[in-house]
């Protein structure tokens, strides 16, 4: 029997509903709209993109939004210089730097992304990249969850799959992705309740030897490694879930880390690429950036 679809897209437009709710009520008590800046570095076009469909979301949740292009000349000191800016501006609650970085072409000096990354003070970091906001998830007492894990932990709640006591095999350890991931649902407790936590979870990658074998051992298999349909349906436990992360252009057609149509006759639910996972990921940015304004209106 074929795999059901997890459709993300509709249940990050659940999100983004509970989220425009909650920012109305927010602005009803007398606060003044979240707002979210983000930083885009040169003319990379996917990095466009993305940006403007971050702008579109924020105007559609009632969350004021401003861009801030810089020249891919840009140097380290001058980016610097404008985060620090938005991070003394009151007026700015959730701080986001578009990744990846360009690097010179010429003898300029090359932006540091982790640096860049370091400077965003970590009550605006809606990310989650900064250290210290990486260390609270680690001590499970999170400020705030990055975006794309989160995004996957509400869908399984929503989509009534519990990771208790289940083998997850996260494949991939990026620091945005694969980590968080694993260590999200490692803890006791989450931001959906323990049933989506309290998970057995390995951690796997591209060099992992015996790749194959563990990835048959998985109850829930997450794929954030970036290469296209890596995973085969052979290395899929029948009955598993099937979340795919990636996202890879490859001639004219958008596949993910997953071959989808083999693992699709082996798993019983599966992400699609695209509207798996990715419309998550703004959604849970949108939710991070309201929870930035409440914690700083506390203040």
């Amino acid at each position: 029997m074929p795999a059901t679809r997890l459709d993300g897209k509709k249940i990050a437009l659940e999100i983004r509903a509970e989220v425009a709710k909650a920012v109305e009520q927010f602005v009803a008590e007398g606060n003044a709209p979240p707002k979210l800046a983000a930083v885009l570095v040169g003319e990379d076009p996917a990095s466009q993109v993305y940006v403007r469909n971050k702008e579109r979301a924020c105007e559609k949740a009632g969350i004021a939004s401003q861009l801030d292009r810089l020249p891919a000349s840009t140097s380290p000191t001058e980016l610097l210089e404008r985060i620090d800016q938005l991070n003394r501006d009151p007026s700015v609650n959730g701080i986001l730097v578009q990744l990846p970085l360009p690097q010179p072409t010429g003898d300029g000096p090359a932006l540091d992304e982790r640096a860049v990354l370091d400077a965003v003070d970590p009550i605006k970091d809606v990310d989650a990249f900064s250290p210290i906001n990486v260390g609270l998830l680690m001590q499970g007492r999170p400020r705030f969850l990055p975006c794309t894990p989160h995004g996957i932990v509400q869908m399984l709640h929503r989509c009534d799959i519990s990771t208790a006591a289940k083998h997850v095999v996260v494949v991939g350890r990026s620091e945005i992705v694969g980590k968080p991931m694993a260590m999200m649902l490692a803890q006791k407790d989450g931001s959906c309740g323990p049933e989506t936590a309290n998970a057995t979870v390995t951690i796997a990658h591209s060099r992992t030897k015996n790749l194959k074998e563990i990835c048959l051992s998985a109850d829930i298999l997450i794929a954030a490694v970036g290469r296209p349909e890596m995973i085969r349906g052979d290395m899929i436990q029948p009955g598993a879930v099937v979340v795919d992360v990636g996202i890879n252009r490859v001639e004219d057609r958008l596949v993910g880390d997953v071959a989808f149509d083999e693992a699709a006759e082996v798993a019983s639910a599966i992400t699609p690429v695209p509207g798996g996972v990715g419309p998550l990921t703004i959604a849970m940015l949108l939710h991070n950036t309201l929870l930035a304004a409440k914690l700083q209106a506390a203040k």
